[in-house]
């Protein structure tokens, strides 16, 4: 009802959503709303080892069925930038073939696959084996992964504090981005000193150049969602209704 009532399009779904409601009843809500379901979130745990990977890959079609079913396109993740025993080239290899699996396991359903790079270095400090953090990174995934649906999610806090330029959003296209994550980065603080948790509303601050971040997807025509994700303490503590109304002003 806030989604609908200020204004969004669409709105993030999941499986525990579906096993709530049914698949019936939440396709009428999302319809009497003129929601779109914009995304969800991928539900095989791909990080760890592998029997919890075979597990979820067997049940992974039944979530693609769902998803395919109320029109949600668009499964959206984020990678660790750093293990703590694989080195790169290993880890690389690993994610490689469990992303490749993931892709033809949706692939018959339309499903596509978003991978979000964490930019911070305060993330990599310290840790026995830096991993992907920017966008050549994720390139690199995608062309050794070889699928058409799998992708970006593009996060603007991780373009700046990767030390990500325009020059490497003109690397990108819309077929490229499966979702897109806008927020800002804190006042007074260093980009090698950002901290991933701690963000703040698209534009609030301004230390992210989103009018740059922004007019790339322009230029693309991106045709995803745009998500707010700005980890404020501040917003979580606003009366809901309230916080919907500063995430569309700060969207618009």
């Amino acid at each position: 009802k806030l989604a609908a009532a200020y204004g969004f399009q669409g709105i993030d779904v999941s499986m525990a959503h579906v096993k709530e409601l049914g698949l019936p009843r939440l396709s009428r809500l999302l319809e009497s709303h003129k929601l779109v379901a914009s995304n969800t979130g991928m539900p095989v745990n791909f990080r760890e080892d592998d029997d919890k990977f075979e597990e979820g890959l067997a049940a992974l079609p039944e979530f693609c069925r769902a998803m395919s079913e109320l029109g949600c396109t668009r499964v959206l993740t984020w990678l660790l930038p750093y293990h703590e025993t694989l080195p790169y080239e290993a880890n690389f290899e690993r994610l490689r073939s469990r992303t490749l699996r993931l892709c033809e396991a949706m692939e018959p359903y339309g499903l596509r696959y978003g991978l979000e790079f964490v930019g911070p270095a305060t993330m990599r400090a310290g840790k026995p084996y830096p991993f992907i953090y920017n966008i050549d990174g994720i390139l690199d995934l995608i062309q050794a992964v070889g699928k058409a649906n799998l992708g970006f999610l593009l996060d603007c806090f991780h373009w700046y504090t990767s030390g990500g330029t325009a020059e490497d959003l003109d690397k990108l296209s819309d077929p490229l981005i499966v979702g897109v994550h806008v927020n800002d980065a804190r006042a007074g603080v260093s980009r090698e000193a950002q901290i991933d948790n701690q963000r703040a509303m698209p534009g609030e601050t301004g230390v992210v150049d989103i009018a740059t971040f922004m007019r790339a997807l322009d230029r693309m025509a991106y045709s995803g969602p745009i998500i707010v994700e700005p980890f404020s303490q501040r917003l979580r503590e606003l009366p809901p209704e309230q916080a919907v109304a500063e995430t569309v002003k700060s969207l618009d």
